[in-house]
């Protein structure tokens, strides 16, 4: 097959030439494309050897946060097509991919990920390493992410973590607000063409034009081990009933969520003090390679949803969304192992906390104190509201329940302060006493 250049210009208010890009276009075509800074785009094409002059215009389709994306296609006499994407970062433009409907890279699956927090962020760096191995049998095409927030009023927008890494790795990236937006859709059923979505995190509902796209399917990487925790909050819901073994589940996206048969499922057995900030990404780890063992299989065709395992409905239990309110213990309603499960499943968001009365002088407001890390000790005490410090030089300050279990707490955070030990917080006091008070915020 011939080949020639597609070369790319941007030109500046002074007229500066900043970069030039080649990629590879079938029937010997050369297409040039010079933008300005103003961002409007024209577009020069010289067709030669029979290829008709069949050029779409540039055209925004798509924003990353830092840097807008355009894509062209290319339309040959013979009717193949060829898309080209582009992106400008304001310094340059580069190729993020091209793609037609005859050229060697169609014998891949195109496959789209949908993912936007850090845990999703590592598992699309993986997949995309493991599809730039020779014998690999996709190629990612594109990425979808929220789109990018202002961390303060008036600072910057940042991209998500899995926006910040498709940019890195050059792949063509989409934001859009909702994913059931029309132009959006558009955009994945004219040009990006997926064969394959996977989901990480994604962090909205998938319409079902969106579902009917792919040919194999959309498959999701979910922390738990479904029908156990569908919903928003697998880990922490986990974690906090006292679960374990856990476990996380690749399955096929349906409508309703986390329905879908489940291609793969892995468990795992967890210390007794393990919390979401750590667990979670362990989690989304094993189900990044189990996903990747799986998609051959998918691709194939010898998964399918129709081959894959139904879940069974009346085991189903809803992680529901967690609100900032659960957050409060309580030592009157709620034993130490109860407390100390919330402590690690909330770990990530809200986190926990208790009011705490220091002094005497019941006058005093009250202080809240985040509780960050704990422990269940064996023993059992009289129930009492005074919190004390262990009489071990690593013990933590001991609170009593109302059940006469004792939750040790090792790391505290005062309100404007730091995390701190429990010996710190101690120190702090300078000789007065510390009780937890019940009824606030009840």
């Amino acid at each position: 097959m011939a080949r020639s250049d597609v070369r790319v210009f941007y030109l500046s208010s002074s007229s500066q030439k900043i970069m030039r890009s080649a990629a590879s276009t079938p029937n010997n075509l050369l297409a040039t494309i010079v933008v300005i800074s103003t961002m409007a785009a024209a577009i020069l094409l010289r067709p030669c050897h029979g290829f008709q002059q069949q050029l779409g215009a540039v055209s925004r389709v798509a924003r990353s946060g830092v840097s807008p994306s355009y894509s062209l296609r290319i339309r040959r006499a013979d009717g193949a097509s060829q898309l080209v994407a582009l992106q400008y970062n304001t310094r340059s433009f580069s190729r993020l991919y091209s793609s037609s409907s005859d050229d060697d890279s169609s014998e891949k699956a195109r496959i789209l990920f949908l993912g936007t927090p850090d845990v999703a962020a590592t598992s699309l760096k993986t997949i995309y390493e493991q599809s730039q191995t020779p014998d690999s049998q996709y190629e990612v095409v594109g990425v979808v992410t929220q789109p990018p927030k202002r961390r303060k009023r008036r600072g910057k927008e940042i991209p998500s973590p899995v926006g910040l890494v498709a940019e890195e790795l050059g792949i063509y990236t989409l934001c859009p607000e909702k994913a059931r937006d029309a132009e959006f859709l558009d955009e994945l059923e004219n040009d990006v063409r997926p064969d394959l979505c996977i989901t990480a995190a994604y962090g909205q509902f998938l319409p079902k034009r969106f579902l009917a796209l792919p040919k194999f399917g959309t498959l999701n990487i979910h922390p738990s081990l479904l029908p156990r925790w569908r919903g928003a909050s697998p880990v922490q819901r986990s974690l906090e009933a006292g679960d374990n073994p856990v476990g996380v589940s690749v399955l096929f996206t349906v409508s309703k969520m986390d329905a879908g048969p489940i291609v793969a499922q892995e468990s795992l057995e967890i210390d007794e003090n393990e919390q979401a900030t750590t667990l979670l990404p362990t989690l989304f780890d094993i189900g990044t390679k189990s996903l990747i063992d799986a998609l051959p299989k998918v691709i194939k065709g010898d998964i399918t949803m129709d081959t894959a395992t139904v879940q069974d409905e009346s085991l189903v239990a809803e992680a529901s969304m967690i609100d900032s309110s659960e957050g409060q213990l309580w030592p009157t309603k709620m034993s130490a192992q109860e407390c100390h499960n919330r402590v690690r499943g909330f770990s990530m968001w809200p986190g926990t906390f208790l009011y705490f009365q220091v002094g005497d002088d019941e006058s005093n407001d009250p202080v809240k104190v985040k509780v960050v890390e704990t422990r269940v000790l064996e023993e059992t005490a009289e129930p009492t509201n005074v919190i004390e410090i262990g009489p071990k030089k690593k013990d933590g300050l001991r609170l009593v329940c109302s059940d006469g279990s004792v939750l040790e707490m090792l790391k505290v955070q005062p309100a404007t302060r730091n995390v701190m030990d429990a010996k710190s917080f101690v120190n702090g006091l300078q000789g007065n006493s510390v009780r937890w008070l019940s009824g606030l915020d009840e």
